[in-house]
């Protein structure tokens, strides 16, 4: 955003005039009370981005001390109770344990291979050629923290590959493109541009979400094209995640425990994670995973 270019919030200024940092002639309570009223978007004040920003931290030291863990011969389930251990001994609670209807059954969610999301930790095991997506959230004195990366048990067949290293690239990618004014649809459109140039597919079925003060908060954040033309503001906080596969975007929810989702054609699907802040000038990556 360019100094003149019209400001973020609405107000008919120029940025420069208005939200630039020097200034902030528009009270941003206003832009807050009517998030809120329109969208039933919370934006974070300073208090609150400080304790998503500690839950996001642990969140993320709990993911990559998981990840490496994570090696052939390793049962899920184990993973999923080395995750739940460093959990409770950080004083957090596992927000995916009991959530939602039915209650999800475990602490973290475990997805192989063909899982595009959801995948309820049990007592298989890696074995070479494997790729796995951990995805993890915690709640850290009342906030939320939340994401996820893949793993691999090389060596990999290039389909596999192919579908972790283009989920990587189409997050990031839609970081970059992170700050006020931007449109929510970009996220989408960025995604499925880069996506489907590497002749893959986006899921549409599940998207990214706000969080923070709840598990779940609007907006969702749609990972494919949509005509969702909000405006990013400082003070939102919300994941992205995009589900990558090799083939058909589909997913098929698995009736014996109605939460993990498979791709219709049984390729390959990869997903990352981060938590996201908009600040008034730009973006924070709170999930601070390097893996």
């Amino acid at each position: 955003m360019h100094r003149n270019d019209p400001c973020w919030c609405g107000s008919g200024k120029k940025w420069k005039k208005c939200h630039y940092p020097e200034n902030r002639q528009v009270p941003i309570a206003n832009l807050k009370e009517l998030y809120f009223k329109k969208y039933k978007i919370l934006l974070k004040d300073e208090k609150q981005i400080e304790g998503i920003r500690k839950a996001c931290q642990l969140t993320s030291d709990i993911l990559v001390a998981t990840s490496k863990m994570a090696v052939e011969g390793i049962t899920t389930l184990e993973i999923n109770d080395f995750a739940h251990k460093l959990t409770l001994d950080a004083g957090a609670i596992p927000a995916a344990l009991h959530y939602g209807h039915p209650p999800f059954p475990k602490s973290i969610c475990t997805s192989f291979n063909e899982v595009i999301c959801h995948g309820i930790p049990d007592k298989t095991p890696l074995k070479k050629g494997d790729i796995l997506n951990i995805d993890i959230a915690t709640i850290y004195k009342g906030y939320y923290g939340d994401c996820s990366c893949m793993v691999t048990v090389p060596p990999l067949i290039p389909e596999r590959q192919l579908v972790v290293d283009v989920a990587y690239e189409c997050l990031m990618r839609s970081i970059a493109i992170l700050k006020p004014g931007v449109k929510l649809s970009l996220i989408g459109e960025t995604i499925e541009a880069y996506a489907t140039a590497k002749g893959c597919s986006v899921v549409n079925q599940f998207v990214g979400h706000g969080v923070g003060v709840d598990f779940h908060e609007n907006p969702q954040i749609p990972h494919s094209r949509n005509s969702n033309h909000l405006l990013l503001v400082p003070g939102m906080t919300f994941t992205i995640e995009p589900m990558i596969n090799a083939g058909v975007r589909e997913a098929v929810i698995d009736p014996s425990n109605q939460w993990t989702a498979r791709t219709r054609d049984n390729r390959a699907s990869a997903q990352w994670e981060h938590t996201l802040l908009i600040t008034e000038t730009g973006h924070e990556v709170l999930t601070t995973w390097t893996i």
